[in-house]
């Protein structure tokens, strides 16, 4: 039987991102079989959907916005006959034949994979992993999940140097490499899943907001099932908005309670709440380091948040967190 694919789309006051991101999907050389625009915008942003008569796309107003709760919201609205059910933020623009490709992985697919993520062919290696591997803040080998609760990005090589190794975990996307790697986690932006995935899966409403961690929260409960992995082939560019100053502070709260949580929820798999608290320390320790090699005042206002943090992991490990960062 022939996948149909699914993609849902949450977005929040980004008119000029969606409608390039859409413009992307236009281009397909395998258009998609339903799209679901799940909009928290203020005011929102429907007049961007009406441009796009050419594609199946079934709009949802959900408002205030949390990222976990619009892609609970868009998965619900997904058509009967939809096999496959992707999650794509609004700052990612696809190559012509990326949905093609995806599905061309899917098509041969055991059925011990649960997801497949798009390669982001824009992505950097960030700053400063070799001083986070230090504190035991990252891996060498990409897309895993350390028992700290912290994890390795996840990252493509386009076009590498002939006879150029890649690191443990690089993904080549030179040519027309079909080259899959199974990992840890997925970013929650640029993933397709089973359908069985998302109908038994929900994302956790716990994140709130711009949502940090809930992506790593998701995809690591469903590994525990199915294999998850990348592939190289089906390639996509990435476009973040950088974050607001002040809203470090913000990042920095999240960076400790939100990974506490997470790994006081899967202590059964091998993370250890213990090591959690010491890399909570750690990454206080590494930012004002960062701050001061740097003269970088965001990473001090991440040090702040970072306390701050703790303080309410002490007196309330349950708090939930809300808020935006860009």
């Amino acid at each position: 039987m022939e996948n149909k694919i699914a993609f849902v789309v949450p977005t929040k006051d980004r008119e000029k991102d969606l409608r390039l991101m859409l413009s992307s999907l236009v281009c397909q050389t395998r258009i998609p079989d339903q799209i679901i625009v799940v909009d928290g915008s203020d005011p929102d942003i429907k007049f961007v959907i009406n441009e796009f008569h050419e594609l199946p796309i079934d709009y949802v107003r959900e408002f205030p916005p949390s990222l976990s709760k619009q892609r609970n919201a868009g998965i619900e609205k997904l058509h009967s006959d939809i096999t496959l059910a992707g999650y794509l933020d609004d700052d990612i623009v696809l190559e012509s034949d990326a949905v093609e490709n995806m599905l061309a992985f899917w098509g041969e697919a055991d059925t011990g994979y649960g997801a497949a993520a798009f390669c982001i062919t824009n992505a950097k290696s960030p700053a400063g992993t070799r001083i986070k591997q230090l504190f035991c803040l990252d891996s060498p080998e990409r897309g895993k999940v350390l028992p700290s609760g912290w994890v390795s990005q996840l990252f493509c090589s386009e076009s590498p140097e002939s006879g150029k190794v890649l690191p443990p975990g690089w993904v080549s996307t030179s040519g027309n490499s079909n080259q899959i790697i199974d990992v840890d986690w997925l970013c929650g932006g640029v993933t397709v899943w089973r359908r069985e995935v998302v109908d038994n899966y929900p994302y956790d409403e716990w994140f709130q907001g711009t949502g940090f961690m809930e992506d790593v929260d998701f995809s690591f409960n469903v590994r525990k099932k199915y294999k998850l992995t990348l592939v190289a082939n089906a390639k996509v560019a990435d476009y973040p908005h950088p974050i607001l100053p002040e809203r470090y502070i913000l990042l920095g709260k999240w960076q400790i309670v939100n990974r506490l949580y997470f790994v006081r929820k899967y202590s059964d798999r091998g993370l250890s709440i213990t090591k959690a608290w010491l890399s909570s320390f750690s990454v206080i320790l590494l930012n004002l380091t960062l701050g001061l090699i740097r003269a970088d005042s965001n990473r001090f206002r991440c040090a702040l948040g970072n306390i701050l943090g703790i303080g309410i992991a002490l007196t309330d490990k349950n708090r939930r967190i809300g808020g935006h960062l860009k």
